[in-house]
């Protein structure tokens, strides 16, 4: 078997001495290197070291995860590591929760005097980074994010398809943008941990870790390919991500063989960047653990990119624990689904259907359900193309009936948070559907769907929607971080449905909770003798609410006490009755006042809400124009390269 090569560079300052010390004892014709054994492996380096840099001007491509004293990237030029022994002939286990078995639970151990010097990343990093989606979708959305992220720089649309494994026919997720890509730097800060250039606000991104968790949670495996034009130099760049590789070969940290070209676009002509030896190590791996035979299908896989997007296929999918696939790509053709995991609601026959059939419940199974709702708004002219067909985007608040607007103003360390209108209502199948709760977004992006926050049937069919920017969510995006600020967010939003279901659940059929009349202060006989002349007056100071009949129950009481009282002075229980009535209009008066501030304000909120909509129809608007002088430009420059190129021939 020939020997197997990877090469490994490292940029960490923080090894500088270490190497340079190495490598002034292992000159060779004006080269430098030092050796690193590993059981089975040796790390060859013959690396120029300058004064200035540890690493040469000259770009390596295959990586390996270190760092002096935190995560990062730990590069070395031209490292050749050869592989001395066969591969384990044991298979990567295809189960993903299990799959986190490391054989002795520590891999090949890098044997150096100066290894003691920096920290590595073991490969059970990316599995165990990976644990933290329980969800399959909630990776298949990290992934997504980052096309979304592309729409400032163009994107235009995503797709989301399963293909087809060159080499041995197996399923394979792939996930295509048409953003501005990345360049060979920007691909090793993708392949790398915690590393994230996203200073947009409005960015969904922003721990540089959604790629890694994503892709991994997915399958073993995962191939990028990446094409980024800067001004009129074009770049495309390749890396593999692969658990199989690491794990089979038994490697104590994350190694990524990445190689990239330069592409001159007037003639096609791609030029290696990768110093000739980083080249045929980096191929010859990406060969061997990616699903191509050749170069040239790998550099196909380009044709439908162009000039700049990216494009990410996950492969060797993983199992659920029936051993079966955990995407479902054979149930329905346009859709993905979550194999075998329908939600059954126990319910009469007549709402059964009804039930399992609601949003609510197929976004956990379907993507093209969970996708429609991912986002709260894109612009009209970026698309989310799953299976070959469109995913049409839906509002939550289309879907709900008898709507109110409710305006809250956290309060975080007695200061007073941005304003979050939320929109709460009734669904238009309530009380069929039994389905309540809030669906609350983060910088445009679905966190919790459907999150009840009551319980029982008071709130039945109560579902909200809100955009709660000002609270921080988990670095897996299905949750939010249990602060002071989200949980009283919470109360509130259990108040508000209660306070709605109150108000409004005679319109569904249902009847409220009935609230205690307030007991005054007179005697019961005067209270009861006042309630029966005048029973308007007393319901004008109870905002509202009727009398209860289960005080019916005590009259005999009230009456046979009153006789007992002999004399009653009537005008004394006539001048209460007109301070009653005089105090029930007072009330009243209150009430139509708080009323009328109720509709200034929603007023208000419904007209800012407008104006949002029209800021984004214009920014959305900009946007294209945006897309459409850029590619104006491009077209340009193609016009001038082959007007340039006749002038040249003549």
């Amino acid at each position: 078997m020939e020997p197997m090569k990877i090469v490994d560079f490292f940029d960490n300052e923080g090894v500088k001495d270490d190497l340079e010390a190495v490598s002034s004892g292992n000159q060779h014709d004006s080269k430098k290197g030092y050796l690193i054994k590993i059981p089975g492996y040796q790390i060859h380096s013959t690396s120029q070291v300058s004064d200035e840099h540890i690493v040469l001007s000259g770009r390596s491509s295959c990586h390996s995860y270190t760092g002096a004293s935190e995560l990062g990237f730990l590069n070395v030029d031209d490292s050749v590591i050869s592989n001395s022994q066969p591969l384990p002939a044991e298979p990567l286990c295809r189960k993903f929760w299990n799959a986190g078995n490391y054989g002795d639970g520590l891999g090949s151990k890098v044997s150096s005097q100066y290894a003691n010097n920096y920290l590595h990343v073991h490969p059970l990093f990316l599995h165990s980074n990976a644990t933290s989606h329980r969800w399959v979708f909630g990776a298949i959305a990290e992934l997504l994010d980052n096309a979304v992220d592309e729409i400032q720089n163009g994107a235009t649309s995503v797709k989301v398809d399963n293909i087809l494994n060159p080499k041995d026919g197996s399923p394979a997720l792939l996930i295509q943008d048409n953003g501005g890509g990345m360049d060979p730097e920007a691909m090793r800060c993708c392949m790398s941990f915690g590393f994230s250039d996203k200073t947009s606000k409005s960015a969904i991104g922003q721990y540089g870790n959604g790629f890694k968790t994503g892709s991994m949670r997915l399958g073993a495996d995962a191939i990028v390919f990446s094409s980024h034009m800067n001004d009129v130099v074009c770049t495309k760049s390749i890396g593999l991500l692969s658990y199989s590789f690491l794990t089979r070969a038994q490697l104590d940290r994350i190694v990524v063989p990445m190689v990239s070209y330069k592409c001159d676009t007037s003639t096609g002509y791609l030029e290696k960047l990768n110093h000739p030896e980083h080249f045929r190590s980096n191929m010859s791996l990406l060969l061997d653990w990616s699903p191509y035979r050749s170069e040239a299908e790998i550099l196909k896989q380009f044709d439908d990119i162009e000039n700049h997007g990216t494009k990410v296929i996950i492969f060797n999918l993983w199992l659920n624990d029936d051993g079966k696939l955990e995407l479902d790509f054979d149930t329905d053709p346009e859709d993905i689904r979550i194999a075998g995991d329908i939600k059954k609601i126990d319910t009469s026959l007549a709402r059964k259907r009804v039930n399992e059939q609601h949003l609510a419940n197929r976004l956990h199974y379907s993507l093209r359900d969970y996708l429609s709702i991912l986002y709260l708004r894109v612009p009209e002219s970026f698309r989310i193309i799953l299976r070959g067909q469109a995913v049409k985007l839906r509002n939550i608040a289309d879907d709900l009936k008898d709507i109110e607007y409710i305006v809250y103003r956290p309060k975080s360390g007695g200061l007073e948070e941005a304003l979050v209108v939320t929109t709460i209502g009734f669904l238009k199948e309530a009380p069929a559907v039994g389905i309540h709760g809030f669906n609350i977004y983060h910088k445009n992006r679905l966190i919790l769907p459907f999150w009840p926050v009551v319980n029982g049937n008071r709130g039945r069919g109560v579902v909200g929607m809100l955009q709660a920017d000002e609270v921080q969510p988990t670095h897996n995006k299905q949750d939010f971080e249990r602060t002071s600020l989200f949980q009283k967010l919470e109360i509130r939003l259990k108040d508000m449905t209660w306070e709605y279901w109150d108000c409004y659940c005679h319109k569904i059929g249902c009847q409220g909770r009935k609230r205690k009349v307030p007991v005054g202060p007179l005697n019961p006989p005067k209270e009861k003798l006042l309630v029966t002349e005048n029973p308007v007056a007393l319901d004008n100071c109870s905002s509202h609410v009727p009398l209860s009949n289960t005080q019916g129950g005590s009259e005999q009481t009230y009456l046979t006490k009153r006789k007992t009282l002999g004399f009653i002075d009537q005008h004394e229980v006539k001048r209460q009755a007109v301070e009653k009535i005089e105090t029930g209009l007072c009330c009243n008066q209150n009430v139509q006042m708080v009323d009328q501030e109720t509709a200034n304000l929603l007023e208000w909120n419904k007209k800012l809400i407008a104006d949002c909509f029209a800021f984004e129809k214009a920014e959305e608007e900009l946007i294209l124009k945006v897309t459409q002088l850029r590619n104006k430009i491009e077209e340009a420059k193609l016009e001038y390269d082959r007007l340039l190129a006749e002038a040249v021939e003549y």
